[in-house]
């Protein structure tokens, strides 16, 4: 992934508040689900399951119980963490 397409990706998540929540859920946390975030960052587990989706389509995520139906668990990929160091100590 060049330099160019992790800055396009960091003015990805940052143009929609739920997908900073979510890094920001990924910076402290080695693992994470939809409602552990929701309940954390007062959202509805509706909006951060769309931002999980969104990153996964992405490549930043990636689901460890792909075949769960519901607590499903999630972690960064190698491009995630690119992306959150260069948002880390800017938007987080």
């Amino acid at each position: 992934m060049t330099e160019n397409s992790i800055d396009e990706l960091v003015n990805w998540v940052i143009s929609v508040d739920r997908r900073l929540i979510l890094m920001d859920s990924m910076k402290r946390h080695t693992f994470v689900r939809a409602s552990s975030i929701a309940h954390e960052a007062s959202r509805s587990t509706q909006n951060i399951s769309h931002a999980l989706k969104e990153l996964e389509s992405k490549g930043l995520i990636q689901c460890l119980t792909p075949d769960k139906t519901t607590w499903k668990k999630y972690t960064l990929t190698s491009e995630g963490k690119k992306v959150l160091e260069k948002l880390d100590g800017t938007y987080l």
